[in-house]
């Protein structure tokens, strides 16, 4: 595509299956450069996007209009606009009157201090390290009943239907106390989740509020020794006790946040796996290289692909000035990317000392509270695969052969991702 200044990063296919000549030419243009279809600000730059995620951890959290940029169109970005006209240097009321307004507007993502901070305290007591330490146990036992059922086939298996997907879905539900009963249910009511999404369907998690809400409502009548009941009792910071609904609502987000983004981890990190032999020599034979292998995948093929903030004032990021009210997008997958962060940063490196300075769960206030998860579950997942075979290569008949593969990825500006990932193994 020899005109990137026409691409239309949201809609075109051939940039959502392959950003990075894309994200190597806007960067040419400054770490922070105005994309002119919709007036964003597309943030390349590593330095640039830690300042933004941080910029509300250097301001009081007491202060609701504390900070220079707002997490309010986290998820909706420029698609969505607010009732009231945007206009003047400050617009913290503005943001204050409409945030309502945008789709995922109930969700942590979207959130700022102290809202933010109150319910990120609750969403932490379903992470105590014992329940995690717990669900980790759980994760071996279903890994390795996936892994014989994906295998029963023969020498091939789909890795994203038939482990993947189920994988994380039934990892995320023991996490949160889901009574083994409802998991086909919730399996078939996430499937409208994305296309919901696409369609900006104001609150399309409808379905998970509901359900843990009942949960809830259940534990406080009648408490057990459970996750649920760790949240349906927990507190916020100032010792009140919050309403069903902000209960249900911070155990729907980690439901979905902990499903989807791992479900793309797993697919990337298999996929590179299958494609070099020498990389899974090395794994295969020291398996203390996994967690950087995964932190590697990461930063390489980062899951999310985008996301929005607002400006609450006229500021200043990476020498460009944005107005009031401008929508800053942060690439995930160009910064993971930056060579003035990464040395040859196009390559996978087994090593890379400083592969976990990748940004691909956020940073700051809003860095990912399912990061742990997510990691255990890569590590787990490598782990028995690995055990279980003697080699895992890409199915050429369903993909093509070496230098001339094909995949087809995820039509969305919002997620990255392998829709099929069929491999070979013995």
């Amino acid at each position: 595509m020899a005109d990137f200044e026409q691409v239309n990063f949201f809609t075109d296919r051939a940039v959502q299956d392959d950003p990075y000549p894309y994200f190597d030419w806007v960067r040419r243009q400054g770490p922070v450069w105005q994309e002119p279809r919709y007036g964003v600000y597309l943030v390349t730059g590593h330095a640039e996007a830690k300042d933004v995620y941080r910029d509300p951890a250097t301001f009081p959290e007491h202060d609701a209009a504390s900070g220079t940029y707002s997490s309010c169109n986290a998820v909706s970005g420029p698609f969505v606009k607010f009732s009231m006209p945007v206009k003047g240097d400050d617009i913290t009321d503005i943001i204050v009157k409409c945030r309502n307004e945008l789709p995922f507007s109930d969700q942590l993502p979207s959130f700022d201090p102290p809202n933010h901070t109150a319910h990120r305290h609750l969403l932490m007591r379903l992470l105590t390290p014992r329940r995690l330490k717990e669900n980790e146990d759980f994760m071996w036992r279903y890994a390795d009943r996936l892994v014989d059922a994906s295998l029963a086939g023969g020498g091939s298996f789909e890795f994203v239907g038939q482990y993947a997907e189920p994988f994380t879905l039934t990892v995320i539900a023991d996490l949160e106390g889901v009574p083994e009963g409802d998991h086909s249910l919730f399996r078939d009511e996430l499937s409208t989740v994305a296309a919901s999404s696409a369609q900006k369907t104001h609150k399309p998690l409808e379905f998970l509020y509901e359900r843990f809400a009942a949960y809830i409502e259940d534990r406080r009548r009648r408490p057990g020794n459970d996750i649920l009941t760790g949240l349906a009792t927990a507190t916020f910071p100032d010792g009140s006790t919050p309403g069903v609904r902000d209960a249900a609502l911070i155990a729907a987000n980690l439901f979905v946040g902990g499903q989807e983004t791992t479900v793309r981890l797993l697919s990337f990190a298999l996929r590179m796996l299958a494609e070099r032999p020498d990389l899974q020599k090395l794994v295969r034979d020291d398996r203390e290289l996994i967690p950087n292998f995964i932190e590697e995948t990461l930063r390489l093929e980062s899951p999310l692909r985008t996301q929005f903030r607002m400006a609450r004032v006229r500021a200043t990021l990476g020498g460009v000035d944005i107005p009031a009210g401008g929508t800053i997008m942060l690439a995930p997958g160009a910064c993971n990317r930056d060579p003035r962060t990464f040395e040859d940063p196009d390559e996978f490196d087994l090593e890379r000392s400083n592969a976990r300075q990748h940004i691909a769960f956020g940073h700051g206030i809003h860095t990912c509270v399912g990061a742990p998860l997510a990691r255990a579950e890569g590590r787990v997942t490598l782990n028995r695969i690995l055990d279980r075979t003697a080699d895992v290569s890409i199915s050429e008949p369903d993909h093509g052969p070496a230098g001339e593969r094909r995949y087809d990825y995820l039509p969305t500006f919002f997620l990255r991702g392998l829709q099929k990932l069929h491999l070979q193994v013995s």
